[in-house]
């Protein structure tokens, strides 16, 4: 996966195109991404211990993880995230910028 959590991200298709998140958690099996404030789904609840009076809520669903670019930690931009090999270890690098980025 070329993103992974706390890592800002835009999202690039879908109903939210244009948004910008950080990654909540990802899920590398499922190939998917929970972005902060994306996708942003009602759900119904039943009354329980944590809460109490139950109804409806909203809450982030996770989206494919191809939907999402990373934010260029130089230029603010999306850009696509490249691997190079620094003193032994992989590293995420963004193409346009040549940034690393952890």
């Amino acid at each position: 996966m070329h993103v992974k959590k706390g890592d800002k991200v835009k999202v690039i298709t879908g109903k939210d195109k244009g948004k910008e998140g950080v990654i909540l958690a990802a899920f590398p099996k499922q190939d998917r991404v929970l972005v902060e404030g994306v996708n942003i789904v009602k759900k119904h609840v039943k009354p329980n211990q944590l809460n109490p009076q139950g109804g409806i809520v909203s809450q982030e669903a996770a989206i494919h993880v191809s939907n999402v670019m990373l934010i260029d930690p130089k230029s603010g931009e999306p850009t696509r995230v490249g691997i190079e090999i620094k003193e032994g270890k992989k590293v995420r690098v963004a193409k346009k910028s040549g940034v690393v980025i952890d």
